[in-house]
């Protein structure tokens, strides 16, 4: 199976920036789309960005002009530049992979998340 690993989580000040890290291991036919959702406490999961294969990025508009995902394809890894980070950034990062197995079928991935907080 595979498995997602996150980091670079922490405690930063408001307009302070924080890079996170997540790294794909395991057979991994072809990984497809990757993404970094979030969730604030009492609060559903929700999309922070994503980006294909092909490098085309869909970034939710609360983090346009701040936050900036990037991918490593030969290292199946995927970073989040996250900039002028505001309180309301704060939440549970999780990390999101597609996977297409030989059979054709895809197959979605979840890290273990990675608790960012940013005090004003």
């Amino acid at each position: 199976q595979v498995q997602l690993v996150e980091s670079g989580g922490g405690l930063v000040q408001a307009g302070g920036s924080l890079r996170l890290s997540c790294a794909a291991s395991g057979r991994i036919p072809r990984l497809d789309a990757m993404g970094w959702y979030r969730q604030a406490p009492g609060k559903q999961r929700e999309k922070v960005v994503t980006v294909t294969s092909a490098g085309d990025t869909n970034y939710s508009d609360s983090v346009k002009g701040r936050f900036t995902i990037s991918r490593d394809n030969a290292k199946n890894t995927v970073y989040l530049q996250m900039n002028s980070l505001k309180p309301e950034d704060t939440g549970v990062y999780y990390c999101n992979a597609q996977v297409t197995h030989y059979s054709g079928t895809d197959y979605y991935y979840w890290g273990q998340g990675t608790q960012v907080t940013v005090s004003s």
